[in-house]
């Protein structure tokens, strides 16, 4: 801002000259009172200049329809959508979007700091704002291989950054625990530079919050219940409820909301596949659902958009009041929360539910330029894939539909020749976790239920957070397959019936991301899906997203790096040999 700009700013809001753009006859949601309110909006230069009667060069009558502020997602790993940042603002401006906090941790984790800036350059030019908190654990834990180390001298330089906000999720709690020197340094460099810090506190209990809060982490987006959410609000951290792809929490925790800790509270999605992002929605699902479940409408949008706001920080955006950005959203109905047009900045970006192309500028350079195409596995075999065993009393990882924890089963499993075979019959199948960074060789090997495969195979680039390769399948001459194909595309995700490769998505920007336009991804997401329906998994999941968390360690209970099968309760790998029936 500019004495110029602000004496026309005051102009507009004394009525000495008129405003750029006003919107007339809605009702607005006021997120400070929780209140419908009547007025006028003005706008210049793409902020609010003041709410009553007012004239502009512009006038956009919305009469009858109801007007809440840009919604902001609190926390979003862009990468999971598997969009270039361009391509999901895209998607996101329809779903009345208009500011996501995001965390590049898993291209950071495969590519490191070049990673972040892809993402932060990608980011630039757009009618859309992307707020970039930095991975804090990179690698995430000692427990797996990934592509990069990123230290506390190796994220300074990005803080200098407009768009970078803050330290990113917090989830080696050991090494906060054990006060390792690397975490000490990440955490203070944040707090000297006068960031926020973001915490990741699964499985994590009450007297053990301590540590987080001590350290000045004022976040959790991983309660799935009502007690994990109180003890998180007891001790002063803000809320994060969400709702993605796998882990769907809101239903489970809205009812800890209420009028006195409600702005406490917020919407995020953290991880949620293109087809979901488009067919559901984003933070406006979570406040269809919220409203559906009994929170009130202006609560609900409180809560995807000042609270979210207040929480890191924003002081410009989050409500719809004078000397705040244009960031809007018009709806047809606020129960329903169907939108008609989305304004970015003072200007019209969706119209109708329909995207305004033109609102984006020429797109940036592409990865190949990046250097962050590369994929390295060494030679791959079906003797790779065996798993000998001396007893059919195995240790299993069971998943939990639409969740990121898993159930650490013993089951008795069949075995010809001494090496465990998958059963369709049990709904046994082979887990696989390639090492692909750096060819080291490494492969992981596990047992998984639930898929509910009838035969077939689904391999994937994508797996939390070092991103290497990862299998599962009814056999291994099908596993092979799927996973030489995702090999071949430099990343990806693939689905195969026997020799044949039903659909496959590539993803070469580190394995990750697709630089096609979202549309493209998302018809080829559709193809996945029906090659998912042809092998035998339910509709009521979706298998790519929960293969990719089965490597996840920081999470509960029972998971499979490439270097071995990996218990969350004592954070030590363990043999899929199970030595006595517990």
């Amino acid at each position: 801002m500019n004495a110029a700009s602000l004496s026309k700013r005051v102009q507009v809001a004394a009525k000495q000259v008129i405003a750029d753009v006003v919107l007339k006859g809605g009702t607005i949601v006021n997120v400070f009172t929780g209140e419908p309110m009547q007025g006028d909006i003005a706008i210049v230069d793409g902020i609010i200049a003041g709410i009553g009667s007012y004239e502009g060069k512009e006038t956009v009558d919305v009469s009858g329809k109801w007007i809440v502020p840009g919604l902001i997602d609190g926390h979003v790993h862009i990468e999971s959508t598997m969009l270039t940042p361009r391509e999901f603002a895209k998607v996101s401006l329809q779903h009345g979007v208009t500011s996501v906090i995001t965390d590049p941790h898993e291209i950071a984790n495969v590519a490191g700091t070049k990673g972040i800036q892809y993402m932060l350059e990608q980011s630039e030019e757009l009618p859309f704002d992307i707020f970039t908190m930095l991975p804090s654990c990179v690698p995430v834990t000692p427990y797996e291989s990934n592509g990069a180390n990123v230290g506390a001298e190796d994220l300074a330089p990005f803080y200098n950054h407009p768009k970078v906000i803050g330290l990113a999720e917090m989830m080696d709690f050991a090494a906060l625990s054990n006060q390792e020197r690397g975490m000490l340094d990440k955490i203070t460099s944040a707090h000297n530079n006068g960031k926020r810090i973001d915490g990741h506190a699964a499985g994590i209990a009450r007297e053990d919050l301590n540590l987080y809060m001590s350290a000045g982490i004022r976040t959790d987006h991983e309660c799935v219940n009502v007690a994990e959410a109180k003890d998180r609000l007891n001790l002063g951290m803000y809320l994060m409820i969400r709702e993605g792809t796998v882990a769907k929490d809101l239903r489970a925790l809205v009812p800890v909301v209420t009028a006195q800790n409600a702005r406490r509270c917020l919407f995020v999605t953290d991880d949620k596949l293109i087809d979901d992002l488009v067919d559901e929605g984003s933070i406006d699902h979570n406040v269809r659902l919220a409203i559906q479940e009994g929170i009130s409408p202006c609560t609900a949008v409180q809560m995807a958009t000042l609270n979210t706001a207040e929480c890191f920080g924003l002081a410009d955006r989050g409500a719809i009041a004078p000397g705040y950005q244009a960031d809007l959203v018009v709806l047809d109905d606020l129960d329903t929360f169907s939108i008609h047009q989305v304004f970015k900045r003072g200007k019209c970006v969706v119209d109708q539910g329909e995207l305004i192309k033109e609102a984006f500028a020429a797109a940036p350079a592409a990865a190949e330029d990046k250097g962050l195409t590369a994929f390295h596995t060494a030679e791959l075999s079906e003797q790779q894939l065996a798993i000998p065993l001396s007893s059919d009393l195995c240790n299993v990882i069971e998943i939990i539909p639409n969740s990121l924890v898993t159930i650490h089963r013993q089951e008795i499993v069949d075995r010809v020749d001494g090496c465990f075979v998958p059963s369709v019959t049990k709904d046994q199948l082979k887990l696989a976790v390639i090492e692909r960074h750096k060819a080291t060789g490494n492969i992981g090997l596990g047992i998984v239920k639930g898929f509910q495969f009838t035969h077939g195979a689904i391999a994937s680039s994508v797996a939390h957070d070092s991103h290497n390769l990862i299998v599962a399948g009814a056999s291994d001459a099908e596993m092979l397959t799927a996973a030489r194909h995702v090999i071949q595309m430099k990343g990806g995700l693939a689905v195969v019936s026997g020799s044949e490769v039903l659909a496959s998505l590539p993803l070469p920007v580190a394995g990750l991301l697709s630089e096609w336009r979202y549309e493209e991804v998302y018809a080829c997401m559709k193809q996945l899906n029906e090659a998912l329906r042809a092998i035998g998994t339910p509709a009521t999941f979706n298998p790519f997203l929960t293969l990719s968390f089965l490597a996840l360690p920081v999470i509960p209970h029972l998971k499979l790096t490439d270097k071995g099968l990996f218990e969350f309760a004592s954070h030590a790998h363990i043999g899929i040999q199970a030595s006595s029936l517990q």
